[in-house]
């Protein structure tokens, strides 16, 4: 079984790639020998959230899940795989009891006090609300279990926040940001501390570590705006990665309420700017970072060592990419087609994409290697399969690539009216910045003033 589900997480891996075009991992980023612990994450889509984590931990983890995907066909056998915990929710199974739910926590308690790691996702459904729903006592309760075991002293639990730029687009990004590791007898010193209480204990802790680790907003609109400014501090530094833009947003997301309450006037009158702004960069159907590199007269960033050596990668692989772009090219657009199809609903179009990769990329490289196999010498057939399988990931980064070639020629070479257009935008995007800069020196005015009366 251990064979296997290191195989299946080997595929996942790949799938993932696939899926997304970066996976940044950062924070406290737990080692390979992590045992006894217990990862508890944001959930904003019920099927790509728990691969996202246990394809990128380093360590072994089993997974907490709805009982209901044991009913699915097909999907059994994996969960099992994974060494999945069935959890029966009352809404799923109105005979469900206490002694039910009981019978798990011993379960679970086991498994954490002889070693082993559980991920579960405190906020009982997948959804998708600006900010965390209110998290549910089961992580706790399950820590609290566990102790009652031998080697439960020794257990620990770790917030995973989870970040997706476009999750209804196909090969967008994503953030694993790790928190702080607690330790549950530094949270409940007291083994003898009733369950529930040490449950509530571990709820609150886990309630504040995650709030600590995303950008939330008391609306969509309003943790858009958060993002966008986030977006436009990054282009100015040209440092865009999503753990970057995380930490900037959760500090933009401080300095709105701290700001917000002494100058509500000044907080809408920069959304508003920033929202007219976006507005016309996406009737001009450019992007942010497209201004700010036309204000600095760069077309292109100065080329660090790292990019000139992906770069020379990639031109090394070009045979084998071009020979990927053309075998790939349908099962490519597939997952694509869907995302655009079914824009709307983030969750269920993200949820889509994934299964639609999971099964299109997979089943057209059987089909292409049993086809080798079927017209080929078998040393030829095996060389064929290695190169079937090796062609979309050297493809991906020149499709991607490709998708935006358009944009940076119309920026080395754009028209009259597209010139005076970005002029307007840049001046537009200045003056907004300025006044970024005017509110965060507001607030750290008003951080310092405090700092010293305390």
């Amino acid at each position: 079984m251990y064979g296997l589900r290191a195989a299946l997480r080997v595929l996942f891996r790949r799938v993932v790639a696939i899926y997304f075009r970066d996976v940044e991992i950062a924070g406290e980023i737990p080692v390979a020998g992590t045992r006894g612990r217990l990862f508890a994450a944001n959930h904003v889509n019920a099927l790509v959230d728990p691969i996202l984590v246990l394809t990128q931990a380093p360590c072994d983890i089993s997974p907490v899940a709805k009982s209901t995907l044991w009913k699915i066909p097909g999907l059994s056998w994996l969960l099992d795989a994974a060494d999945a915990v069935p959890i029966v929710r009352k809404r799923d199974d109105p005979t469900k009891t206490a002694k039910d739910n009981d019978a798990i926590f011993d379960r679970v308690g086991e498994h954490l006090a002889r070693g082993g790691n559980i991920l579960i996702f405190p906020e009982g459904t997948s959804h998708n609300e600006p900010r965390l729903l209110a998290l549910r006592s089961g992580a706790g309760r399950m820590l609290a279990r566990a102790r009652e075991h031998a080697g439960g002293e020794a257990l620990t639990f770790q917030s995973v926040a989870l970040e997706f730029d476009e999750r209804d687009v196909f090969r967008s990004r994503s953030l694993v940001l790790f928190g702080p590791v607690r330790s549950v007898a530094s949270v409940v010193p007291d083994r003898a501390t009733p369950a529930e209480e040490q449950a509530k204990a571990i709820t609150e802790v886990l309630r504040a570590d995650l709030s600590e680790l995303l950008v939330e907003g008391a609306t969509w609109e309003e943790r858009v705006l958060v993002v966008r400014a986030a977006e436009m501090f990054a282009n100015e530094t040209r440092e865009r990665s999503l753990s970057h833009l995380n930490e900037l947003g959760r500090r933009i997301e401080q300095a709105r309420r701290i700001l917000h309450e002494s100058a509500p006037e000044a907080v809408a009158t920069i959304e508003e700017r920033l929202a007219s702004y976006f507005t016309a960069l996406e009737r001009e159907e450019i992007t942010d970072d497209r201004v700010a590199r036309f204000a600095r007269r760069d077309a292109a960033d100065a080329l660090p060592a790292a990019r000139l050596a992906w770069g020379a990668l990639r031109i090394l692989t070009l045979p084998l990419a071009a020979f990927g772009m053309i075998l790939y090219y349908l099962p490519y657009q597939v997952p694509r087609a869907v995302t655009n199809r079914l824009r709307g609903d983030p969750d269920v179009t993200s949820t889509y994409k994934l299964g639609v990769g999971l099964l299109v990329h997979p089943l057209w490289a059987a089909i292409a290697i049993a086809l080798a196999f079927a017209k080929l010498p078998t040393t030829t057939a095996v060389v064929a399969s290695a190169i079937v399988l090796a062609a979309p990931f050297a493809a991906l980064p020149w499709l991607d690539r490709w998708d935006r070639l358009g944009a940076r020629l119309r920026l080395l070479a754009p028209s009259e009216d597209r010139r005076e257009s970005m002029a307007r935008l840049a001046a537009e995007r200045a003056a907004i910045m300025e006044a970024l800069e005017s509110a965060r020196a507001k607030v750290e005015g008003h951080a310092s003033a405090q700092a010293s009366q305390a």
